[in-house]
């Protein structure tokens, strides 16, 4: 998809970005998800967004931007600290449904291209 755009060269980053945000929600929410890229040619930006049916952010990606890196010997806890590296931009916020609490998030990263 993104080589029919000339992307060729975020291929790699877009798919680590989906990866780890997708792997995040598949390992930490007990529902549906869905990832969605996004390209505004116009600002140069590729934003990879997963949204999952958990309302809670995870450190680093609400309003604050530091989120404690995993302890020595951990076998998890990696990936969104690589997302915030790889990518120019990054965040998240809560969804809400009307009348609802079951909105979700979506977490997002940017890169210039």
């Amino acid at each position: 998809m993104l080589g029919s755009y000339g992307l060729e060269p975020h291929v790699p980053t877009a798919e680590l970005l989906a990866a780890e945000l997708l792997a995040n929600a598949q390992t930490h929410t007990d529902g549906e998800y869905a990832l969605r890229i996004r390209y505004d040619a116009g600002r140069g930006r590729l934003r990879v967004g997963v949204w999952d049916r958990s309302p809670a952010l995870p450190p680093g990606f609400g309003t604050e931007r530091a989120a404690p890196p995993p302890g020595p010997g951990a076998e998890s806890g990696r990936g969104l600290h690589l997302v915030r590296a790889c990518a120019d931009d990054y965040g998240g916020y809560a969804l809400r449904e009307l009348g609802s609490a079951h909105g979700g998030k979506l977490l997002w990263a940017e890169c210039r291209v």
